[in-house]
């Protein structure tokens, strides 16, 4: 799995919004076109972006009542997964290939982000005699 991170600390060019259309667009159409090779290349599993971090709800079961729901995450969270790519390759290196490839997605005026992915092994599921 291929994790999209930002945060305050990591994060050195303009938010998103303060960009200029076209910049969006380029890096939109960036993201399209390297999902569309790991899918063909059979490697794709799937890749989700995700809406910011102020449209997210924090839920917790109540003791079988209803759940608890509170506006999140909390004005203090400086990091947050910006969306993800779910790949099978055929070793780790290959993920980091990959991770480096979409690290590079272009930003304000066609430069490189140079975000950082996390690359983490999906777990799989315990032996079945537990």
């Amino acid at each position: 799995m291929l994790l999209m991170q930002f945060s305050e600390k990591n994060v050195d060019f303009p938010k998103i919004d303060e960009w200029q259309p076209e910049e969006f667009q380029a890096h939109i159409r960036f993201m399209q076109e390297t999902t569309a090779g790991l899918a063909a290349a059979g490697e794709l599993v799937d890749a989700q972006g995700l809406a910011m971090p102020d449209t997210a709800k924090i839920v917790r079961s109540h003791s079988g009542g209803a759940p608890q729901v509170t506006e999140g995450p909390f004005a203090e969270t400086k990091e947050w997964v910006a969306g993800w790519w779910i790949v099978d390759c055929e070793s780790e290196q290959r993920a980091i290939e990959i991770a480096a490839t979409v690290s590079a997605a272009p930003g304000p005026g066609g430069q490189p982000l140079d975000m950082p992915i996390e690359v983490r092994q999906v777990m799989a599921a315990p032996p079945s005699e537990l």
